[in-house]
C-alpha cells in the first residue's frame, strides 16, 4: 500500500525536547508520523512511486501543535451560568460544540482536554474527531464535575437543585461519588473532574473522599483532576494521588514542597482571570469581579513563582468556553501569562503547551515533540515565538496546521462565525420607575445603556414568543 509523505523544508525547528532551535532544518513525515528530522529528511528517503507533498517553510518556525488541557467545548461562549446549565437543547449544544472545535484547531491547538461539561457531549465530540466526522483537536474529556453542596457547580437554591443539564453533579456522600464515577466510566469518559470550593477559601471534599475518588477512578483506568484554588485542597489532592491539579492560586510553602515532590503537574489556568482583569471593562464584567480577579492574580503570582522555583511542572490550560474566553481567540495567551505570573521562560512556556501537556490527552510520548516516531501534529509559525511568545496569539501567524500528517484547510483566521447558546430570558437591565421615565430623583440609571446586541437578544426572545415579529425587524420597530 502506497504511503503519503510530506517534506517540510528549511524551517527553524523548536522540537520542545529542551534542545536548542535547529535552523534551516528539514522534517519528513510519513502518513501520520514524523519519519525524520534533519539527517535523513529528504526526498531521497521516499520510495519511488509514492506521493510526496512539499511545504516550503524557509524563514519560518516549526514546532509541535499546542495542547490546551482546560478547554470547555460545551460551554457555548456563555455570558452567565444559566446559559451553560439551562438554555439550549442538548442536540443544539452538541452541534454548536462540534462547529467550535475547528476554531480551536485553526488557532494551532491540535489536542485538548475537556475537564468537565454538560451531558456526555464531550465523549461524542472526541469520537467524532477521531472518526473523521468533523475537524477538531484530538480530545480527552470528563463528564459533569463531581461537587458537593459547598463546591463549585452547586449554584442554585435547594429548591431548584442541580439541573440535569448542569455542568456539575451533586455528590455529598462517598456512595454518591462512587456511583457517579462508575456511571461516567460506563459512558466513556477519559477522566473524572472534581470541583472543590469556588475561590479556595475552604476545602469542600474531605481528604478521605479525595482518596476514595482517586482510587475508584484509577481502578477503572481513568485519570482524575480537580478544581483546587486553595492550599488545603491542593495538598489534600496531592496526598490522594490525583493525576494533575487545576489552578493552585494560593499555596503555602509546605503545599508547594509536597506538590513538587509528588511530580504531579499543575495547570494554573490564568486566562479567564487575566481577561477579566485586563479587558473585562470592555464587555461589562462587573467592577467587583474585575478587581477580585486582579487580587487573585497577585496572590497567584506569588504561589506560582515559588512553585516554578521548586520544580513543579506547569501545563497550559485556559478555561476557554466563556464569552470572555471564546473559542479560537485567546488560547495562546496562557503561554504569555505563565511567563508573567509563574516566571517561565519562552521555551518553558512552549513545553507547557506541548510535551508537558501530552499526558492530559493520553498521548505522552506520542505528541508534543518534533521527534522521529511521534505523531505528526505540528504547526508552522511565521515569526519566532522564542523571541516574542505573543506571535502565537494571532492565528494569522499560524501559517500551517498539520494534524496526523494532514495539512488542515480551515480557512483564514477570523472567517469562522459563532453561534452562541440561547441567552437567558432578559426583560430589562434595570427597574423602570416613574422617576427614571420622567426625570429627576434617585431613579437615574447608573449603568451603561443597552447595547444593540443586548437589545437584539431581548427582541429575539420576544420573537420566539410572538412569531409575527420578524427577527430582522429594526430595533424599536
Amino acid at each position: 500500500m502506497s504511503r503519503n509523505w510530506t517534506l517540510i523544508r528549511g524551517a527553524t525547528v523548536i522540537d520542545a525536547t529542551g534542545a536548542p532551535p535547529q535552523p534551516s532544518t528539514d522534517v519528513l513525515l510519513c502518513d501520520d508520523r514524523i519519519h525524520a528530522v534533519g539527517s535523513g529528511a529528504s526526498a531521497e528517503a521516499v520510495p519511488r512511486g509514492e506521493d510526496l507533498h512539499r511545504i516550503d517553510a524557509t524563514g519560518k518556525w516549526l514546532m509541535p501543535g499546542m495542547i490546551d488541557t482546560h478547554c470547555h467545548m460545551t460551554y457555548g461562549e456563555s455570558q452567565n451560568q444559566e446559559e451553560q446549565d439551562l438554555y439550549t437543547s442538548v442536540e443544539s449544544r452538541t452541534l454548536r460544540s462540534a462547529w467550535n472545535l475547528r476554531k480551536v484547531l485553526r488557532a494551532g491547538f491540535t489536542s485538548i482536554s475537556q475537564p468537565g461539561g454538560s451531558y456526555y457531549i464531550g465523549v461524542a465530540l472526541r469520537d467524532g474527531v477521531r472518526d473523521g466526522m468533523f475537524p477538531g483537536p484530538r480530545m480527552t474529556t470528563a463528564g459533569r464535575y463531581l461537587t458537593t453542596s459547598n463546591g463549585l457547580t452547586d449554584w442554585y437554591p435547594e429548591s431548584v437543585g442541580v439541573p440535569q443539564g448542569s455542568i456539575g453533579v451533586l455528590t455529598n456522600t462517598a456512595a454518591e461519588m462512587i456511583d457517579v464515577i462508575r456511571r461516567q466510566a460506563k459512558n466513556g469518559v477519559d477522566l473524572i473532574k472534581l470541583a472543590d470550593s469556588p475561590y479556595g477559601n475552604f476545602q469542600a471534599f474531605t481528604g478521605d473522599e479525595l482518596k476514595l475518588v482517586a482510587e475508584m477512578a484509577h481502578q477503572l483506568e481513568k485519570k482524575v483532576t480537580i478544581h483546587a484554588r486553595g492550599s488545603k485542597e491542593v495538598a489534600a489532592s496531592v496526598a490522594a494521588g490525583f493525576d494533575w491539579i487545576m489552578h493552585g492560586n494560593m499555596m503555602s510553602d509546605e503545599t508547594v514542597e509536597a506538590l513538587a515532590a509528588s511530580g504531579i503537574p499543575l495547570v494554573p489556568t490564568l486566562l479567564l482571570l487575566a481577561n477579566w482583569a485586563d479587558f473585562g471593562d470592555l464587555v461589562g464584567v462587573p467592577a467587583g469581579a474585575r478587581d477580585g480577579a486582579k487580587r487573585m492574580l497577585d496572590r497567584t503570582a506569588d504561589s506560582l513563582h515559588r512553585a516554578h522555583a521548586a520544580g513543579v511542572t506547569m501545563v497550559v490550560g485556559t478555561d476557554t468556553g466563556f464569552a470572555t474566553v471564546p473559542y479560537g481567540e485567546w488560547h495562546a495567551r496562557e503561554l504569555e501569562l505563565l511567563m508573567t505570573y509563574a516566571g517561565l521562560s519562552a521555551y518553558e512556556a512552549i513545553q507547557a503547551a506541548t510535551v508537558h501537556a501530552a499526558p492530559m490527552v493520553n498521548l505522552a510520548g506520542q505528541v508534543g515533540e518534533v521527534v522521529a516516531g511521534r505523531l505528526a501534529d505540528l504547526i508552522v509559525v511565521e515569526r519566532d515565538p522564542l523571541q516574542d511568545i505573543t506571535v502565537l496569539q494571532d492565528p494569522g501567524n499560524i501559517a500551517v496546521v498539520i494534524q496526523g500528517g494532514v495539512v488542515k484547510s480551515l480557512g483564514p483566521a477570523g472567517d469562522l462565525p459563532s453561534w452562541p447558546y440561547e441567552r437567558s430570558r432578559v426583560q430589562s437591565r434595570a427597574k423602570l420607575t416613574r422617576a427614571l421615565a420622567f426625570g429627576g430623583g434617585a431613579g437615574e440609571p447608573t449603568g451603561e445603556a443597552w447595547s444593540r446586541e443586548e437589545a437584539r437578544d431581548l427582541f429575539s426572545d420576544l420573537g420566539r414568543a410572538t412569531p409575527q415579529l420578524a427577527d430582522d425587524a429594526p430595533i424599536g420597530a
